[in-house]
């Protein structure tokens, strides 16, 4: 009998995938509402216990993909791919105005690039306090610290050790889970209550799960625009960090 069923499992894995994930998020969501009266958003419960899961299923296979390494769940490394990632991002950004979009002009773009550097400059001192003096991990670091994909875009492209990719992808979780946390508790001091003080946010934060699950505890109507100058972050990110920021690290260092 449990043949049976680890068989059905194993042959419809995209289908057990999603019923893991519906799973774990109403796990999430059950847990925000009881333990924290929704003040930690749901999607923020939902990364840490992906997270935690992932590292059972590296212990549990001695893998590097997390769950999917485990035959019955092999149906989540698709499920969590880059290809669903960047359908889901652009199908939230069509939820915009574009309107409203016009109106953040010349703001919104200088939220961006100040977004991209000041994290990198973060990320980057990091690094180098932590003892990485070559030019290639600090820059992917602080790549990292960006958006958890433009680290390992960075990474790719300079030659990084998959060491220093992994440490900037865990830079990046990090922060979309303290962003994804914070910005309920922040948005009335900074008034973020409106499309436009959500564009400016979402190009400085610049990672996208973290801001639209910020805002979504916020203000579910401002997530497409936190998610519209977010998108464009990674974006500009992963124009900027392996050419212009790299030269000026390697110029540095």
């Amino acid at each position: 009998m449990l043949d049976m069923i680890k068989g059905v499992f194993v042959d419809n894995g995209f289908i057990t995938a999603f019923l893991v994930v519906g799973l774990t998020m109403w796990l999430a969501y059950f847990l925000s509402n009881k333990l924290t009266k929704g003040k930690v958003h749901g999607s923020a419960i939902a990364i840490v216990l992906g997270l935690v899961l992932a590292y059972i299923g590296g212990v549990v296979t001695d893998g590097t993909k997390g769950v999917s390494d485990i035959s019955v769940l092999a149906g989540i490394g698709f499920l969590g791919g880059s290809m669903l990632r960047d359908f889901a991002i652009v199908a939230t950004s069509f939820g915009a105005n574009f309107d409203e979009i016009k109106k953040a002009g010349f703001r919104g773009i200088i939220s961006l690039f100040l977004g991209v550097i000041l994290s990198f400059v973060v990320g980057a001192i990091f690094a180098f306090m932590f003892g990485y003096k070559d030019a290639v991990s600090i820059a992917t670091i602080g790549a990292g610290t960006a958006t958890y994909i433009v680290g390992p875009v960075t990474g790719a492209a300079l030659g990084a050790t998959s060491e220093v990719i992994a440490i900037s992808i865990a830079a990046g979780l990090v922060k979309s889970v303290l962003v994804m946390v914070g910005t309920p508790f922040i948005a009335k001091y900074i008034g973020l209550n409106n499309p436009m003080s959500a564009m400016v946010y979402g190009g400085l934060m610049g990672t996208t799960s973290g801001v639209a699950g910020g805002l979504a505890a916020t203000d579910p109507k401002l997530v497409p625009y936190g998610a519209v100058t977010a998108t464009f972050y990674t974006g500009l990110g992963c124009l900027l960090a392996p050419t212009v920021l790299f030269l000026i690290t390697d110029f540095i260092f």
